[in-house]
């Protein structure tokens, strides 16, 4: 019997394995496909020579996370940073831009400078408090109270007026542009914008635009799987890829288990071992909408209508709230929105290596209904080209994958959904289940350490650290498990 096995080599898998090595387990890591990642890989999807991050791509979460500064990201990938955290370009007047400056942004909003200072300054203030408060299970008392309290208020607000039928004033902006600034960061649940899950995601993200800022990793994301995945075996652990797991009988016999997987997945995987109650909670647990995503390889930098957007890695497409907020309603009532929300990343602005010399990559996706096999590629173009007049005559070549190809390709995404489960505050405190320790399942030895685990989505992994030092705790009397956070 070997000390470990992790199934999945997602983040949270590649976590959770680093971590269980480190404590000097011997270990091994399986992964249905034949590289690690999940869904922090990177591919040339359109051309050669052209890198495209296969679905995370932007990684303010990494910055933040206590587990990935204890391990040392920085320290063995390059991460770029930019000055412009990300951006968010209006009809017929200026973009709204967030920089990782506060005052600068303050200044360029303008009119609406006063009440972003108000919305996310004493986010920022607070951002310790805030970032361990959203980084670990909501049923624990907060270590900074007012942190918390500040947090929990904006999200309160936001979610109130968040349907897009409230004036700017109602948020405490004087103009368009601070509400659709904040509305572009809560559109990344994929969800209703007056949900208070949305309200308090869209929060953080905005916090972590002035705090830790916007980075990609130099070569794409899948610089960081690597890292990962070369300290494991650099600590003795094993990496198995191209192998299918479904059941115990697929791997060998482990003093412990952790599944980066769905929740699905784990009812199917324990079967009979999990009690029946347990089971029906983890049926009750509910997925959210998908995405379909478009990769671009183009001649030239996207002609931009406000030059300041080409400067941001990260650009939010959609327009006002309002119309940002009727097109995810549009989606969580099934149906695809005609000038849906887009969320846009340029790498190359920062990261030159991913593309040929002089050439350069664009990533993008839009919300769906789950499970939708609709090739969006003419409705995601057109919302670039109407911020970016001229963008389709760069364009070399594209790859579309709808929502059901997506989930085809990562058994991890059912539907095409992203998130490891709806984004919900009932389903951020019980996810997947009602627990002190969500990552402890009733088999002895057995845990889930995905994204459907506190605290929830990202690419921080936190969620396989948790359940790795859970497990070294509960079966091999280590107390403080290694990269403690």
């Amino acid at each position: 019997m070997i000390d470990a096995t992790v199934v999945g080599a997602g983040p949270n898998g590649l976590a959770a394995a680093v971590t269980l090595a480190a404590a000097g387990l011997e270990v091994q890591l399986i992964e249905r496909s034949e590289r690690v990642g999940g869904g922090m890989s990177s591919a040339e999807l359109t051309l050669p020579g052209f890198v495209h991050d296969v679905c995370s791509a932007v990684h303010p979460g990494a910055l933040a996370s206590p587990f990935f500064r204890s391990w040392g990201l920085e320290r063995r990938v390059a991460m770029a940073v930019p000055d412009a955290s990300y951006a968010h370009p209006l009809d017929d007047r200026p973009a709204a831009i967030a920089y990782l400056d506060l005052e600068r942004t303050v200044a360029e909003l303008g009119p609406d400078g006063p009440g972003w200072r108000r919305f996310v300054g004493p986010l920022v203030e607070h951002f310790a408090g805030v970032s361990d408060f959203t980084g670990g299970p909501l049923l624990r008392w907060p270590s900074d109270l007012t942190a918390a309290t500040l947090y929990g208020m904006r999200a309160l607000r936001f979610a109130a007026f968040g349907a897009g039928t409230a004036s700017p004033r109602a948020l405490g902006f004087a103009t368009e542009a601070g509400s659709a600034l904040s509305a572009g960061t809560s559109a990344h649940t994929v969800a209703r914008l007056d949900r208070l899950g949305t309200a308090g995601a869209g929060l953080l993200l905005a916090a972590f635009g002035h705090t830790v800022g916007y980075p990609v990793p130099v070569g794409g994301s899948q610089a960081i799987a690597d890292a990962l995945a070369a300290d494991v075996v650099e600590r003795g652990g094993t990496i198995r890829l191209g192998e299918h797991v479904s059941g115990p009988g697929d791997i060998e016999p482990s003093r412990v288990v952790i599944l980066d997987t769905s929740p699905e997945f784990l009812a199917s995987y324990a079967g009979d071992r999990l009690p029946a109650g347990y089971r029906r909670a983890l049926g009750r647990y509910r997925r959210g909408d998908g995405v379909a995503k478009v990769d671009f390889a183009t001649s030239a930098p996207i002609p931009w209508a406000d030059a300041r957007v080409g400067a941001a890695p990260t650009v939010h497409l959609g327009g006002t709230r309002a119309e940002i907020a009727a097109a995810e309603a549009e989606v969580a009532a099934g149906r695809i929105p005609d000038r849906p929300y887009v969320l846009l990343t340029q790498p190359t602005v920062i990261d030159p290596s991913r593309a040929p010399e002089g050439r350069h990559t664009v990533w993008a996706y839009t919300h769906v209904p789950a499970g939708s096999d609709a090739d969006l590629s003419d409705t995601i173009t057109a919302q670039i080209e109407r911020f970016a007049p001229g963008f389709r005559d760069t364009i070399l070549a594209s790859a579309h994958r709808s929502a059901a190809q997506l989930a085809h390709e990562n058994p991890n995404d059912p539907g095409g959904e992203m998130m490891g489960g709806a984004v919900t505050i009932p389903q951020l405190i019980a996810r997947p289940v009602l627990s002190a320790t969500p990552w402890r399942t009733p088999v002895a030895g057995l845990y889930l350490g995905s994204a459907a685990t506190p605290p929830g989505p990202s690419t921080h992994g936190m969620n396989g650290w948790y359940a790795a030092a859970t497990a070294l705790r509960d079966h091999f009397g280590l107390r403080e498990a290694p990269f403690a956070v």
